[in-house]
This record gives C-alpha cells, sequence and structure tokens, in this order.
C-alpha cells in the first residue's frame, strides 16, 4: 500500500511478545509498541484525530495555528501533522522535558515555548495558561487541548482499541499503560469492554501524580515532582474516564528507569520514560496472574528521546538512580555469597512443614522464598519453623502456605546495596534479586554484612 502522506502510516502498530523481561510471570505479556508511528509515539494517533475533527469542524481554518500544551510527545505529533497540512505550530510545554524531546518538537518545524514545571496548574507561567494565552491572542488559532478534548479517547476508541482486539484474536484479558490524559487506555479500554466486559485496564501512574489518590480514595492531592515523563498529571482531564479503569497502579522513577533498560538490553525494545513505567506496573499488577492470562501493555513512545537522561550512566547517577562507580550493587552482593546460588532454593506453597525443615538443615538456608507458576507468593523463615517446632511440632505434614509470611521484596540487580539496607531497616528479613536469564537470588542481612566486608 501507498500511502498519500505519512499520516496514513499511522497505527497498525505491531503486538510483540515479551520475553526474559518479564520471566517468572505465569501470565503472557505482549507489547503494543506505539514507537512504529511516524512520529515515535502514541500521540500521533490523538493528533490527527484532533486536527481532522477541528477542520471538519471549521475551528482550524488553512493558514491556521495548532497551539497545545504537552510533556513532548503530542507536541511531536501534532508538529507532524503541522507539517503535512501546511500550518504553523506553537508547542508549550516544561522545563523538565528531555532535550532531545525538545528539539525532535523543533525539527518538525514547530515553535516551542519552555515553561517551569513546579507551578501550579493556573499559575500564569504555567504550560497550560501560556498555551491558552497564546491560543487566545494568535489570529486564526486552534488549541488542541487534549487534556479535555474528547476527540482524544475517540482517537483510541477507533484505532488502538479495535487493533488489540483484532491482533488478539479477541483473547486480550488485562490492558496496562501509562496515564497522561488517560486518552490511550480510557478510549481503547471503553472499545474493548464492549466487545468483552471482563478486561480489566490498568492504569500506572507515578508517585506524584494525582491518578492513584483519586481513583482509589477519591481524594485530591497536592501533586509532587517526579521526573517520569509523558505521563502523571497535577490536574484531573476531562479526557479521562474513570468508569473505564479497573486499577491504577503506582511506580517510582528508579524503578521505572531501571525497568526501561531493562526492557531495553533484555528484549531489545527501547522505550521511553513511560515505558519503564508501564513494565513495572505489569510486574506489580501481573505477579499473581494464571496462566493463560493474556496482558497486554502499551509502549507509548521511542526511547532515543530518552538517550540523554535513563539511557545516560551520568545523567542516572548524578540523579541517584545508578550506582556511582565502585558502588556495591544487588549482584555483587550475590557474587560474593560464599556458596553458589545458581539455583535458589525454593518451594511450592503444597509443601510439607516437614520437608522445608529437612531443606533447610541440609542446605543450611534461613529461609526459603514459596513460589508458584514462577510468581514468589511467599516467604518461610526459620522463625515460623522454631515455632512450630516448639508449640506445634505434630503439624510437620501441614502444607507451608499455612505458616509462610508475605513475599520479600525484589529489586533489580542493578540496585546499590543502599536500596537492599533500606528494607532490611524497614522490617524486611531478606531481599530476592532480580539476575539475567529470569534467575533470581536471595540476600539477607548477612549476606549484606559478608558483601560489603569483601570489597
Amino acid at each position: 500500500m501507498i500511502h498519500d502522506n505519512v499520516l496514513g502510516a499511522i497505527g497498525h502498530t505491531p503486538l510483540v511478545r515479551l520475553n526474559r523481561v518479564v520471566a517468572g510471570l505465569a501470565c503472557t505479556v505482549v507489547a503494543k509498541l506505539e514507537a512504529f508511528n511516524p512520529g515515535g509515539s502514541v500521540k500521533d494517533r490523538t493528533a490527527a484525530r484532533i486536527v481532522a475533527e477541528a477542520e471538519k469542524k471549521g475551528t482550524l481554518k488553512p493558514g491556521g495555528t495548532i497551539v497545545e500544551s504537552t510533556s513532548g510527545n503530542m507536541g511531536v505529533g501534532l508538529a507532524l501533522v503541522a507539517a503535512v497540512k501546511g500550518y504553523r505550530c506553537i508547542v508549550c510545554t516544561t522545563d523538565k522535558q528531555s532535550e532531545d524531546k525538545i528539539n525532535l518538537v523543533r525539527a518538525f518545524g514547530a515553535e516551542v515555548r519552555i515553561c517551569p514545571t513546579a507551578v501550579e496548574p493556573d499559575d500564569p507561567r504555567s504550560f497550560y495558561s501560556v498555551a491558552k494565552k497564546i491560543a487566545a491572542e494568535t489570529p486564526g488559532a486552534f488549541y488542541a487541548n487534549q487534556f479535555h478534548s474528547l476527540d482524544n479517547p475517540a482517537a483510541h476508541y477507533a484505532t488502538t482499541g479495535p487493533e488489540i482486539w483484532e491482533g488478539t484474536d479477541g483473547k486480550v484479558d488485562v490492558v496496562i499503560g501509562g496515564l497522561g490524559t488517560g486518552g490511550t487506555l480510557c478510549g481503547a479500554g471503553r472499545f474493548l469492554k464492549e466487545k468483552k466486559p471482563a478486561v480489566k485496564i490498568v492504569g500506572v501512574d507515578p508517585f506524584g501524580s494525582l491518578f492513584y489518590d483519586w481513583f482509589h480514595h477519591r481524594t485530591l492531592v497536592k501533586a509532587q515532582g517526579y521526573k517520569i515523563e509523558g505521563i502523571g498529571e497535577d490536574i484531573l482531564p476531562g479526557a479521562l474516564d474513570f468508569s473505564v479503569l479497573d486499577d491504577v497502579v503506582q511506580v517510582q522513577d528508579k524503578e521505572s528507569f531501571l525497568a526501561a533498560r531493562r526492557l531495553t538490553r533484555e528484549d531489545g525494545i527501547l522505550g521511553g520514560t513511560s515505558a519503564g513505567a508501564a513494565l513495572v506496573g505489569v510486574w506489580k499488577y501481573c505477579k499473581n496472574l494464571p496462566a493463560g492470562t493474556l496482558v497486554v501493555v502499551i509502549i507509548a513512545e521511542r526511547g532515543e528521546r530518552a538517550l540523554g537522561k535513563i539511557y545516560n550512566d551520568e545523567w542516572m547517577r548524578r540523579n541517584q538512580f545508578l550506582a556511582e562507580a565502585g558502588d556495591v550493587t544487588a549482584a555483587d552482593l550475590i557474587a560474593r555469597k560464599s556458596r553458589d546460588l545458581a539455583h535458589l532454593v525454593t518451594l511450592p506453597p503444597n509443601a510439607r512443614i516437614g520437608e522445608a525443615i529437612r531443606i533447610m538443615q541440609e542446605s543450611d538456608v534461613s529461609q526459603i522464598p514459596i513460589i508458584s507458576d514462577g510468581q514468589v507468593v511467599g516467604n518461610l523463615r526459620e522463625d515460623q519453623i522454631i515455632d512450630l517446632l516448639l508449640h506445634t511440632p505434630e503439624r510437620q505434614d501441614a502444607p507451608v502456605e499455612e505458616i509462610m509470611e508475605d513475599a520479600v521484596p525484589e529489586v533489580a540487580a542493578e540496585a546499590p546495596a543502599g536500596d537492599v539496607q533500606e528494607f532490611f531497616v524497614n522490617g524486611h528479613s531478606a531481599v530476592l534479586v532480580r539476575l539475567s536469564g529470569g534467575r533470581r537470588g536471595i540476600l539477607t542481612k548477612y549476606d549484606l554484612i559478608h558483601g560489603l566486608a569483601k570489597r
């Protein structure tokens, strides 16, 4: 097929199965790779739809100016559409956006106004206020207003949702993605729920944004700063229909950035900061989903626009997201253990307590992670065994799930030793470490002492 122009190439992005980066999850996870849109992000769909509808309504006329407030990707999409259709484009963004993303908007011929991040939404300096002012004062201007335009979710109801449905032969069970304006998840989610009401739509929200607290508690908290780009907000967008969502998961900057790097290095998919956030959302939401569940995660943008940040070791270290050169990481601590941990000692939930006692004695371990279908579902410590032997020794034929405690936390191999120590300070007895090839290792306080002493 030969398209009349590049706008015809928007959509029909591929679904790709994730493998190494989701090792240990029982469910099947596939990524919807929106980087394959011509502007490199899911926002191309929204931009094309909003402009086309504005033309139909006569609110955008030939020779007019498109104005928008955006974290960057919508700016790229609108700049691309404006270049093809001959409009002037003015993009208002924040000073936390990557230089790569700002330069990309300019590459398409758009003008960029950079506004401070750390101001209230109604502050005249905010990127919302500046965009509205420019649109009001510029003859022939059209304010795209992606945060409140219903053409935003309509774009995904018409394209993203049907593509996911057709691409999975209607077998999709869960869709997970970042929440920004909400257009992608709410539009695609509404379509999919009409086809299959049991489909779960799960949003991912950075710590510091409003959406998690509003969804779970209907509490409008004061927004705080975070470095993830493209998702999270300090306002409630009119394009976001919370009734479509089944859950909202919170993620942190650091875990998201490390996850994006793992996605690139383990499955060859170069995503941006929101891609890492979405992947953390998958790890958190899907950890107990059974085999046979089909999960689609939206990878919203191309990662080249984050090369100067999350893929830059110096930037990561400067912002304390990556261990300094010479610092001890979780993987280093595993490697310094005196015994071979290539095969982590684990048990299923239905294993007998007596078997656990025997394994602890033979393997000289103080605790055993309990794993079901590749998921860590609990932890068995020597304290619980001692208590049982003292008070109810006749229960040795009972399954370990009757006395196990909650699963211990997991960290990435790159996590610094200080992060491991924080879990111990907060009362955890051990930490699991995600190693290459889907392997895991376990660290206790003794392992931390031993590993640090061997520096």
